[in-house]
């Protein structure tokens, strides 16, 4: 049952990318989501699952926060007669330890413009982000972590 109403949540969720409610994006959306979870059904344990749809919705929440953040402050400087950028490479040492959840963390770092994941370190302890506005690489750093990698850490329960 948690499976059909996970992949209930990602039909919603597959529909709303495409901006539409039409049934044929929808059972789409849902037969993909409905296959792909019960083909990596044994490595998530979906007991847990439903507890984490409030972080998730959290982390989602704040994603589209820092999105529209970053794209202003990106779009005033683009468009700014002298610009205030000060690009600099930071290395972000991170609590997340799974393949996975860095690699969450570095798409979710991306998707923020302004910034771009370059590389994690060989030891997969360091992520080192390019910014585009690094006037204090300590406070650069620390939000990423007060931000986007709490947040994965309670998603992820821990």
């Amino acid at each position: 049952m948690n499976v059909f109403l996970l992949s209930l949540f990602l039909a919603l969720l597959w529909a709303g990318l495409f901006g539409t409610a039409d049934w044929a994006v929808m059972l789409f959306g849902f037969v993909i989501g409905f296959v792909l979870l019960r083909w990596i059904g044994g490595p998530l344990k979906f007991a847990r699952v439903p507890l984490r749809i409030p972080q998730a919705l959290g982390l989602v929440i704040f994603l589209f926060y820092e999105l529209i953040l970053s794209s202003v402050r990106v779009a005033r400087d683009v468009v700014a007669i002298r610009p205030r950028r000060r690009p600099g490479i930071v290395g972000i040492p991170l609590e997340v330890e799974s393949d996975a959840g860095i690699m969450l963390l570095a798409n979710l770092i991306t998707l923020t413009p302004g910034s771009l994941s370059l590389v994690v370190s060989r030891d997969r302890r360091t992520l080192y982000v390019h910014g585009m506005f690094v006037e204090d690489p300590e406070a650069f750093r620390s939000s990423i972590k007060q931000g986007f990698e709490r947040l994965l850490l309670r998603l992820l329960g821990r």
